[in-house]
């Protein structure tokens, strides 16, 4: 390796340089960022992980060293030998670590010469994502890049260290298991040795990590790959990493109380910031009420209004249909938008309707006390002024309604109030704020499948006095599962799972499964509650979705070495890709395209 480098040793990385290093003899390696050529003098920016600092040659100093320097392009690697000196005062860069000195070279080796690369190997570079896929080698090597990378592995390093010294082992499961169709759609890998036989890929550890405590083991952790085959989006990809975590012998309390100490200290370690514990707990009724999602943004206010009281008897049809059937009539008042135009106001009501809302209403109280609305022609005097002192509303306000079945309408409000609070620039993007989301409903029906499906998985508990309704209105039957959000996203859930025969039977029934198909999905973790099972819980945290919020990214994408495009391929690698006619054969898979 020493001939390799021409006998040239490295001494120091090129951003951990400062005044302090002033006329110490360094040896530096990594890639040529920029090169500036002043006639008698050549400048080079060297990069590595850790930053970047000024080479200068002189043409005084050494002919031959300054004329290989006029030979370095970008992205070429070299090795840089010198002596650390101070920069004079108006040649300081301020913008750069080490701007304060610069290295004056006496030998240089070219280790690797490079083409020049498609785009600018820097920061806001102003490229397409496909052509920084493509060549993602290369975008990797961008501070910003390189920055996020090494901060996923901080944090990582810190959940490790803090589950460790709170008694959690870290133990793998398999990548190749049995398809248990319930949720996304699995990754299927045929079997050479058993032919038609099919491994799926996990969707996540949650049998697994079930079965390692009815093994025993206490607590488990693992920071583990999971595979879900679903269509993509800025926070989802086709493979993702889960931190994963199951305790036995515990209840709600104690699982909360540990994740927030967990994600606490990675506040701390990773951005400074010390979180006041314990975090708020809200039920998952308080937050569809207020906010109109289960993951609310609670940065900002423009909380929706329940007005169902008041337009209680409303000729109007939409509302006497939502009222009449059990449904709501939400409202959000937009302070201080009452200005607004209406093809703003119509943008607002598409946003509705993509999220099943069958429109939005509006009433605009004017800043002269003059009450404009699209329902004037529906409602009463006496309505109208109840809505605006329900939802407390001030001359310069515009007010927003929805009517309809209750978690439709308070999804599309949910949206609305996101999209007024981007708009409005109403949401600060330095705060964090964190709670728990609590009490959510066990199961939710699927029209699609015409049966109750689980909200979370078939293997969540429900709460102790509910447990009557599973046999008559399961819908109201709530369960023992929590969601920690982050700034209007789901950073990780989970719950106290079934720990008994009896109850986990009842589930799969209440699921729709016969017998049968619950054998047939989950013999092995069925035969397992046998033999004495401990009560139990848990919680899987999306990591990159994390690495994400904690730096800022707007992608997953961007806090993942290798991410796949919108469409599940790598177009570095060009996975997927066709296979040999052989090794299908060997598979004894045939096409059908």
């Amino acid at each position: 390796m020493t001939e390799l480098l021409g006998g040239m040793k490295r001494t120091d990385m090129c951003g951990t340089l400062d005044l302090k290093d002033v006329d110490r003899e360094v040896t530096l390696m990594g890639w040529v960022n920029r090169r500036r050529d002043l006639g008698s003098l050549i400048f080079i920016d060297l990069r590595d992980k850790t930053g970047i600092i000024q080479i200068v040659f002189n043409e005084e100093w050494d002919k031959d060293l300054f004329s290989r320097a006029g030979d370095l392009r970008n992205e070429f690697v070299i090795a840089v030998s010198g002596t650390v000196v101070k920069r004079s005062p108006e040649a300081v860069n301020d913008k750069l670590s080490t701007g304060c000195i610069e290295v004056k070279a006496k030998e240089l080796k070219i280790l690797s010469r490079a083409e020049t690369p498609p785009f600018l190997v820097e920061d806001n570079t102003k490229v397409s994502d496909n052509v920084r896929l493509k060549y993602r080698y290369l975008d990797l090597r961008r501070p910003a890049m390189q920055k996020n990378i090494i901060t996923r592995h901080r944090i990582a390093k810190v959940v490790r260290d803090f589950l460790y010294n709170n008694g959690f082992i870290e133990i793998e499961t398999p990548m190749l298991t049995k398809s248990t169709p319930e949720g996304a759609r699995d990754y299927l890998v045929p079997s050479r040795v058993q032919p038609g036989k099919f491994y799926a890929l996990p969707q996540s550890p949650q049998l697994f990590k079930q079965l390692l405590m009815i093994s025993g083991f206490d607590k488990y952790y693992q920071i583990v790959r999971c595979f879900r085959d679903e269509d993509l989006r800025a926070d989802r990809q086709p493979e993702f990493t889960q931190i994963d975590i199951e305790m036995s012998f515990v209840d709600m309390d104690n699982v909360l109380d540990i994740n927030e100490k967990l994600i606490a200290e990675v506040f701390k370690e990773i951005l400074g910031i010390e979180l006041s514990l314990p975090l708020t707990r809200m039920s998952y009724n308080e937050a569809m009420n207020r906010y109109g999602s289960d993951k609310p943004d609670v940065r900002f206010g423009l909380e929706l209004v329940e007005i169902s009281d008041v337009l209680k008897g409303s000729s109007f049809n939409a509302f006497k249909e939502a009222i009449s059937s059990g449904g709501c009539i939400k409202a959000i008042n937009a302070k201080g938008c009452a200005g607004l135009a209406r093809k703003e106001i119509d943008g607002l009501a598409e946003v509705a309707k993509t999220y099943g809302a069958k429109g939005l209403l509006w009433v605009m109280y004017t800043q002269e006390g003059e009450v404009r609305s699209s329902l004037t022609k529906y409602l009463t005097s006496d309505e109208v002024n109840g809505i605006l002192k329900t939802v407390s509303a001030e001359p310069g306000d515009l007010i927003l309604i929805a009517a309809g079945e209750f978690e439709k309408t308070c999804d599309a409000m949910g949206h609305v109030r996101l999209e007024l609070g981007n708009r409005l620039n109403l949401i600060d993007r330095d705060r964090y704020e964190l709670l728990w989301i609590v009490d959510f409903p066990l199961l939710e029906w699927s029209e699609e499948e015409n049966r109750y499906v689980a909200k979370h998985h078939p293997f969540t508990s429900p709460k102790d006095e509910d447990i009557p309704l599973l046999d008559t209105d399961p819908g109201k039957v709530r369960a023992k599962a929590y969601d920690m959000v982050l700034n209007g996203t789901e950073l990780g859930g989970g719950s106290i799972r079934i720990h008994t025969r009896e109850m986990q039977k009842k589930m799969f029934n209440v699921l729709g499964f016969s017998d049968e198909d619950a054998q047939n999905r989950f013999g092995f973790f069925l035969e397992a509650f046998k033999y004495g099972v401990p009560p139990h819980g848990g919680i899987a945290y999306g990591f990159d979705r994390m690495v994400m919020l904690l730096t800022g990214s707007e992608s997953i994408r961007d806090v993942i070495a290798f991410p796949k495009t919108q469409n599940a391929s790598c177009l570095m690698s060009e996975a997927p890709s066709e296979v040999d006619a052989k090794q299908l054969k060997e598979l004894h898979v045939k096409l059908d395209i």
